[in-house]
């Protein structure tokens, strides 16, 4: 147990992770699942382990480029539960202001054609920003 503990802290001090990516991480060195979980439940105790924690960190890091949605994808797939996740997304700040910021990045004026609009719509919503954000975007309203 001594061992695997060493070896999450290890983990924890280069970056955070959620619980379920840490057990996967820690899956083949433990003796047992239950030796795992007790170890993981320690951490989480100490508060050196936090979902809610990881999954703020990851919406800060990343919410400059992309929208909720896909924010909210890319934590279920790391484990995170629904909770931690509706808790996180407001440290993203406003979307329809960062789906603004991406699409000025990325294209700077708007679209001449049907066709071209199309197309800048699609790379915000493949973004993950939200049908709403886009609208706004594509309209001007908030020059």
């Amino acid at each position: 147990m001594p061992d695997l503990r060493v070896r999450a802290l290890q983990l924890l001090t280069r970056r955070d992770y959620c619980r379920a990516e840490l057990r996967a991480k820690l899956t083949a060195e433990a003796e047992s699942a239950d030796e795992l979980e007790a170890v993981l439940d320690r951490l989480q105790e100490e508060r050196l382990l936090s979902d809610q924690r990881y999954a703020a960190q990851r919406v800060v890091a990343r919410a400059g480029r992309y929208g909720n949605a896909r924010l909210r994808q890319e934590l279920r797939q790391k484990g995170v539960g629904d909770e931690e996740i509706t808790a996180a997304l407001p440290e993203g700040g406003d979307e329809s202001a960062r789906c603004r910021a991406v699409w000025a990045r990325k294209f700077g004026e708007l679209p001449h054609s049907a066709e071209e609009r199309a197309r800048q719509m699609r790379f915000l919503q493949y973004r993950g920003f939200s049908g709403e954000a886009i609208r706004r975007v594509m309209s001007g309203a908030e020059e």
